[in-house]
């Protein structure tokens, strides 16, 4: 075995010895596989990592107010661009930069309308905000096997402060929860997608569950409330094109199920591999599809009809397995990710890519991605439990945040973003789920102070950071 040890200011490899900066000296390494051996490959990489970690989490406290490679603020970026001495490209990543590098961590208590409960006992496995991101859908892990999931309600006010509430009616399921989405069935968010995995003797399924099942004190009715038997679903999305309001699909293992929730009506298609990621466009009735084999397709829900692979509007390929695709609000670009940590930007009209997010980390783990348009944001949370925020339009890495907990493959953070986090009167930020802890990275609230100056101040990078 040969590792890579520091003597001064050379390097130099050793076989079977490890060069400990702090002491001043070499010690021996052996394999990993040695139960007597308490000094190992493993243990010495987990150990700099968690030191990284610790410094990032020190230097996130600091509180920053400039782009941290060029020392610019807010100020000296409208003035130099009003001088024009700086090129709109240049202006709208600094003007992200400044904002994203001035969030800092807040911790957030969970309130809870039963007082005989604490919703912070279990581990977070999925947050998915709805699309005012007044509500978020969560998963829990539970200590004796299977999940918990409920809805918490989040309020916000123009200062910046968070409150949030854990529904009272959780439901809990022995089955490992797959996919989830917001759907649209009564008025926009009214019920929630979920796929449910089968265990045992109990099958999977994607049940439609509306959101009101889950607050003993909400006095409307449920509304529609349905499950379909569906073994092995890896994804799911809902369709909001006006055509087809009602019809979702899921990504299944070699298939792909388009249904809707109204009539059942049923169409089956036949995939080459895995569906491991959906969503549907906007504009028109197409859904994105994303495969284990790396093969990204779509279909016209226009052309149900056609019995060959003619159905598929376009298709193109990536180097290993898609975790997740996003359509953007431009319906000719789309972003995918995939388990070699690769995030394109694809032009489906030429099926090229078109930009490319380095720094994200990924070997096999089932890893979503959020754009946020509005602030010109890319997220994700990598396998190494880091959340990394690229600017959508030219692809620099912004910044990047690490865990509060200690990294590990079962403890990797969730995020939702959103421009007004807690509804109209909240201000952009991240919330993280990671363990049982729930954290806010608001943008700096020095910006909301100043009027008519601050409202003009947003009105120009709104204006500058249009994606296209």
């Amino acid at each position: 075995m040969w590792t890579l040890v520091s003597t001064g200011d050379t390097t130099t490899q050793l076989p079977g010895f490890y060069f400990d900066p702090e002491k001043n000296r070499y010690f021996r390494l052996l394999p990993g596989h040695n139960n007597c051996n308490p000094l190992t490959r493993e243990q010495l990489q987990e150990k700099e990592r968690e030191k990284q970690r610790n410094k990032m989490l020190a230097e996130d406290e600091k509180p920053r107010k400039k782009a941290p490679r060029t020392g610019l603020n807010t100020s000296l970026l409208l003035q130099k661009r009003h001088l024009g001495l700086l090129p709109e490209n240049s202006y709208c990543r600094l003007i992200h930069e400044v904002k994203v590098s001035g969030m800092r961590r807040h911790k957030v208590e969970i309130q809870s309308s039963d007082s005989n409960s604490n919703p912070n006992t279990d581990n977070f496995r999925l947050i998915v905000g709805d699309s005012a991101c007044e509500r978020v859908f969560t998963v829990n892990d539970v200590s004796h096997g299977g999940c918990k999931y409920g809805i918490m309600n989040f309020s916000s006010s123009s200062r910046g402060s968070l409150s949030v509430e854990m529904c009272d009616n959780l439901y809990f399921t022995n089955r490992k929860v797959n996919s989830i989405c917001w759907a649209s069935v009564n008025y926009p968010d009214s019920h929630v997608l979920l796929c449910l995995v089968g265990m045992a003797d109990t099958p999977g399924c994607v049940s439609l569950l509306p959101a009101s099942l889950f607050s003993n004190s909400n006095p409307d009715q449920p509304g529609m409330l349905c499950s379909f038997k569906i073994s092995s679903a890896w994804s799911c999305a809902w369709c909001l094109n006006p055509q087809f309001d009602k019809t979702f699909s899921t990504g299944l293992s070699r298939r792909v199920i388009i249904k809707d929730a109204e009539t059942g009506r049923t169409q089956t298609y036949s995939a080459g591999s895995d569906v491991l990621a959906q969503q549907f466009a906007l504009r028109v009735p197409v859904l994105f599809n994303g495969c284990r084999s790396g093969e990204i397709f779509s279909i016209d829900l226009r052309q149900r009809g056609r019995r060959d692979q003619s159905w598929k509007a376009s298709r193109f390929h990536q180097e290993s397995a898609i975790t997740s695709v996003r359509v953007l609000q431009d319906e000719n670009y789309l972003l995918a990710a995939d388990m070699l940590g690769q995030i394109k930007l694809w032009d489906v009209r030429v099926t090229k890519p078109v930009q490319e997010y380095k720094g994200h980390h990924n070997e096999h783990a089932y890893l979503p991605i959020h754009v946020n348009e509005p602030e010109g944001l890319l997220l994700a949370v990598g396998q190494d439990c880091y959340t990394r925020l690229w600017s959508l339009k030219d692809g620099h890495l912004l910044r990047t945040i690490p865990s509060p907990h200690p990294t590990a493959n079962d403890l990797i953070p969730s995020v939702v973003f959103s421009s007004q986090l807690g509804g109209c009167r909240g201000l952009p930020g991240l919330l993280m789920a990671v363990k049982h802890d729930l954290y806010y990275f608001p943008y700096n609230t020095d910006y909301q102070e100043g009027g008519e100056q601050h409202a003009k101040f947003y009105e120009n990078i709104e204006n500058a950071s249009s994606h296209r």
